[in-house]
């Protein structure tokens, strides 16, 4: 039967495996999105204008510090949304309190994923740096995504979760 306990165990699982994939893309082929995060922190497709233009960091091996950083929480998100999979589907039958409590490790890998897109992203890359000013090298849309997957899976692992109807025992 999948009850919402399943579906929970499985949204983790999926944002796991997301970040999983993210991470491990960035690491085989790190100089796609390493381009991209060199460009948003030089600021050099925007509008330039001199009241912004202060905030750019174009200093050789800071995009290097900065991809490095994003990798790492991307690894650290996964691993940690693996562990919460893991403990809940561990304790997918268990009372509802315990089971509540197994998904502490869920919430806070997938916080993570949700943080680094609100913060990464959206407020650091779009705002920061502009990068909503640039058509070559936005990152807006699909991090609007993922903030918008991540958040509805916080949401829904952050919901009350009731008895099963039925013994399993």
């Amino acid at each position: 039967m999948l009850t919402a306990r399943v579906l929970k165990i499985l949204a983790t699982a999926g944002v796991a495996l997301f970040f999983t994939l993210v991470a491990f893309g960035n690491l085989i082929d790190y100089g796609s999105n390493f381009a991209f995060v060199r460009h948003v922190l030089a600021m050099d497709t925007t509008f330039r204008s001199p009241a912004l233009m202060w905030r750019a960091i174009d200093v050789p091996g800071a995009a290097h510090v900065a991809y490095a950083l994003i990798i790492a929480w991307q690894v650290a998100t996964a691993l940690v949304c693996w562990a919460g999979a893991l403990r809940m589907g561990l304790r997918w039958d268990a009372p509802a309190t315990v089971f509540a409590r197994a998904k502490s490790a869920a919430l806070a890998g997938v916080g993570m994923g949700f943080l680094l897109y609100a913060f990464g992203f959206v407020v650091i890359g779009g705002e920061w740096f502009a990068m909503w000013q640039s058509k070559e090298w936005n990152g807006q849309a699909p991090a609007h995504l993922f903030l918008t997957v991540t958040g509805i899976v916080l949401l829904f692992l952050n919901q009350r979760d009731e008895e099963l109807p039925y013994d399993l025992s």
